[in-house]
């Protein structure tokens, strides 16, 4: 959403800008994937499909998600600052 709104077009004709925030979010997603052995996804990220109510709860129980998931943001937030 920072990349969007930082890059993002103002006009739906602005290819330019569609362009550049295409670029750099692939960019992020690149890097992203690096630090986390190529994974982008939650499920991937997490080992566990959240959208699943079993794994849900498992990965809830076993405070898999208050573990990972700052660490997931720090990561992003470092990532994005570069970028900008």
């Amino acid at each position: 959403m920072v990349i969007g709104l930082r890059y993002g077009r103002m006009k739906a004709d602005d290819i330019a800008a569609k362009d550049r925030t295409f670029t750099a979010v692939q960019k992020f997603l690149r890097q992203f994937a690096q630090r986390h052995s190529g994974k982008t996804t939650c499920t991937g990220l997490l080992g566990y499909n959240l959208s699943d109510p079993t794994q849900f709860a498992e990965a809830k129980q076993k405070k898999v998600i208050r573990a990972k998931c700052p660490g997931f943001v720090r990561d992003a937030v470092e990532l994005v600052e570069k970028l900008l």
